[in-house]
């Protein structure tokens, strides 16, 4: 699925959906590639897991906090410069991982690392300049599956790669993939975005209008806590399957990318179906299945059947529940006002990604020796509940607002 009109590495044209999914894909590689390598890591820099584990969560962090300002500013200068911006910092932070020598440092390079989410938050606020909400949500579903593919083979790769080379072949990698990102960017994508006729002090004052809006808070809430579950998982999925069960950084790597297999199912059926169906019933299927995965493992641990292949399989369906629910719910909340699509964008990326950082915090601090895998899950189902709820306020308030002004 292309968009129209559409040349390859013309930038004059729209760009490319490989360029979109691949922007998608670096933002998630970033993310996951080195968390097989969190044990290595506490003994190479002499420090506390829960110290080194902080690198998800304070990425997280402030990849959130950046995404409150990267749509408005987009939305007035333009995506284009602002995503090659991103990049660039993105590879500068990237060559500081690898040659730190304390954690500290680490970390603070880590932070800066975060810059790659303008590639993410942009390329959807891209879709929603090329075309109408439902296509959106199915074009924004092709997308994130960028999001999907390469946390199924980063995690493997990176485990792979820390056994062989050291854990920073793992960012080697991640800048290699950057340097390229940063050329087929500059070469495929054009300006999308209608300019602003607003100051940039102004585009920040139009938060209030979207603050204002229960769609759209339901929405961002439904990605939010729905992706919350998967947050949780990656703060503390490297300690269940390396201290529980005891798993090498290769094979932790392998099952740790089972999410992404059913993410880029969910993806897909949300590229498939969401234009047929519409975006609030696809929302509201993708979070009941989500919290339906979570209850499932956790009935298994009560009756003694727990593995590492139950708790690692059944966060497939957790992957399925967010394929059908984050790309949705996207599309949802950047069409409440259309106008503000970048602030939209950022806002509710904003939103999710900043539950994800408490809850990557969270799962990391409450999983300790003895605890088995319970503290994790209580914490996902939790989560996952909430997503439920939230957009059955959606569904609710549209339902009024038709009463109101059936036409």
């Amino acid at each position: 699925m292309s968009a129209p009109d559409t040349r390859f590495l013309d930038r004059s044209t729209p760009p490319h959906i490989a360029t979109l999914i691949l922007l998608s894909g670096v933002s998630a590689l970033t993310m996951n590639i080195f968390l097989p390598s969190l044990p290595r890591m506490v003994e190479y820099f002499d420090t506390e897991y829960r110290l080194v584990q902080l690198s998800v969560a304070i990425y997280l962090g402030v990849n959130a906090v950046l995404q409150i300002f990267v749509g408005p500013v987009s939305d007035k200068f333009g995506r284009r410069p602002v995503i090659l911006g991103g990049i660039g910092i993105f590879c500068v932070a990237t060559v500081g991982c690898i040659f730190a020598t304390d954690i500290y440092v680490f970390l603070i390079f880590r932070m800066i690392q975060a810059a790659i989410v303008t590639a993410m938050v942009l390329s959807r606020a891209v879709v929603r300049d090329m075309v109408p909400q439902d296509k959106a949500a199915s074009m924004i579903g092709y997308v994130t599956m960028g999001m999907a593919v390469v946390p199924m083979i980063g995690p493997a790769i990176g485990g792979v790669l820390d056994q062989v080379f050291g854990w920073q072949s793992n960012f080697w990698l991640l800048l290699l993939c950057g340097l390229a990102l940063f050329w087929l960017t500059w070469r495929d994508l054009g300006e999308t975005a209608r300019p602003s006729g607003l100051t940039l002090s102004q585009q920040f004052r139009e938060y209030p209008e979207l603050l204002r809006s229960p769609r759209f808070w339901g929405y961002a809430m439904a990605a939010g806590m729905s992706s919350g579950a998967f947050f949780a998982y990656l703060g503390g999925a490297p300690f269940v399957g390396s201290e529980v069960f005891g798993l090498s950084p290769a094979l932790l790597g392998i099952f740790f990318g089972a999410p992404a297999v059913g993410y880029f199912l969910g993806n897909y059926a949300s590229g498939r179906f969401s234009t047929d169906f519409g975006v609030n019933r696809m929302v509201l299927v993708g979070t009941i299945i989500n919290g339906a995965g979570i209850a499932a493992s956790m009935v298994v641990f009560l009756i003694g059947a727990g593995s590492a292949l139950s708790f690692f399989g059944f966060m497939c369906f957790v992957g399925l529940g967010n394929g059908m629910t984050i790309p949705n719910a996207t599309a949802g909340a950047l069409s409440v006002r259309p106008h503000l699509a970048g602030t939209a964008s950022g806002l509710a990326g904003a939103i999710m990604i900043g539950f994800g950082a408490a809850l990557s915090a969270a799962a990391g601090a409450l999983l300790q020796p003895g605890t088995g895998a319970w503290p994790l899950l209580w914490l996902q189902l939790g989560t996952a509940i909430l997503g439920v709820f939230s957009i059955l306020v959606v569904i609710r308030r549209e339902r009024q607002i038709s009463r109101l002004d059936p036409a």
